[in-house]
C-alpha cells in the first residue's frame, strides 16, 4: 500500500500550500480586542473557540487572522454525516492500488496550517474527539488505520466555531472538548459599526446601510417570538448588494431577509410589517 500526502520536497510543499494561502487582505472590522487576543493565542499555539450567531463574522475573522499571520488556512465545514476519516484521511483505490490520502486535518497538522472547523457541533461527538490529542501539550494526531503518529508542525493551530443559540442536548460540545480551548465571543456589532460594515461590503451609501441595520434590529427583536434567529449581518449585506443593482429596497429585503429566514406565513407577515416601518 502507498501513501499520498503533501510530505515531499520543500518546493512541493510550498506549491501545495499556496492554494490555502490568502493573498489579499479580507476585510474585517475589529470591534474589541479580538485581533490582539488571537495573535497572542497563536504565539503559544493555543486552540481557539469562536462562539456567536450565524453570519456575525466568525469565518471572516479567521480568514483575516490567517492573512495577518501569513499562515495557510484549511477550512472544514462540519456536518452530521462527517466521520473521523473525513478529517484524518483514508485508504482509497486508484490505478496503482490502495493509496492513503491525508484528510484536511492531517494536512494542516503536517504542514503547519491553521485548521478551522466551522460549526463543529454539527459533527458527531465521536468524530470531534480526534482533535483532543492536538489540543494539549502532546500536539499529536494518531492515524490508527495507518499505524502512524503525526507530530504537529510547530506552526499548526486548530480553531473551531459554533453557534450557542443552536445548542441542544444532542448538539453540544463535550466539556472535555470545551475546556481545551480559549474562547472568543462574537455578536452583531453596534448599529453604527454594523452600518459601516454593510456599506463597505455591499457598496452602498451609509444612509441605506443604516436603514438595513434597522431592518436587522427589528427582526432580531422577534427572536424567541417565532424566529429562531434574527437577520444576520450577512443577510442585510446581501439585501444591500441587491439594492446596489437596482432592486427596490423593499424587494431586496423580501428576497434576502424575509423569505430565507422563515417559512411561517404569519411570521413573514409580521417581519414584513416591521420592515415596512423601517422603510
Amino acid at each position: 500500500m502507498k501513501s499520498m500526502s503533501a510530505t515531499g520536497t520543500v518546493s512541493t510543499q510550498a506549491d501545495f500550500l499556496s492554494q490555502f494561502r490568502i493573498d489579499t487582505e479580507p476585510y474585517y472590522r475589529a470591534v474589541g480586542g479580538e485581533v490582539a487576543f488571537f495573535e497572542a493565542a497563536y504565539a503559544s499555539r493555543m486552540p481557539i473557540m469562536l462562539k456567536g450567531p450565524t453570519g456575525c463574522g466568525k469565518t471572516r475573522f479567521v480568514e483575516h487572522m490567517a492573512w495577518k499571520l501569513e499562515r495557510p488556512l484549511i477550512t472544514v465545514s462540519c456536518h452530521e454525516d462527517m466521520t473521523a476519516s473525513d478529517l484524518v484521511g483514508r485508504y482509497l483505490l486508484d490505478a496503482e492500488g490502495t493509496v492513503w490520502h491525508d484528510g484536511p486535518l492531517t494536512l494542516a497538522v503536517r504542514l503547519g496550517a491553521i485548521c478551522y472547523l466551522d460549526e463543529i457541533v454539527e459533527a458527531r461527538q465521536d468524530t470531534t474527539v480526534v482533535i483532543h490529542s492536538l489540543t494539549d501539550d502532546r500536539r499529536i494526531l494518531p492515524l490508527e488505520k495507518k499505524n502512524e503518529l503525526v507530530q504537529a508542525h510547530p506552526d499548526f493551530q486548530v480553531v473551531i466555531s459554533y453557534n450557542p443559540g443552536y445548542q441542544s442536548v444532542l448538539k453540544d460540545l463535550k466539556e472535555s472538548t470545551k475546556q481545551r480551548f480559549g474562547a472568543l465571543s462574537f455578536s452583531y456589532p453596534q448599529p453604527d459599526v454594523e452600518a459601516e460594515i454593510v456599506a463597505r461590503e455591499a457598496g452602498i451609501e451609509m444612509n441605506l446601510a443604516r436603514t438595513l441595520v434597522k431592518v436587522a434590529e427589528r427582526s432580531r427583536n422577534l427572536k424567541g417570538h417565532g424566529l429562531g434567529e434574527g437577520a444576520s449581518t450577512r443577510m442585510i449585506i446581501n439585501a444591500g448588494l441587491l439594492a446596489s443593482k437596482g432592486v427596490s429596497l423593499a424587494e431586496a429585503c423580501q428576497v434576502a431577509v424575509v423569505m430565507p429566514i422563515t417559512d411561517d406565513g404569519e411570521i413573514r407577515a409580521a417581519l414584513s410589517s416591521a420592515i415596512d416601518a423601517c422603510l
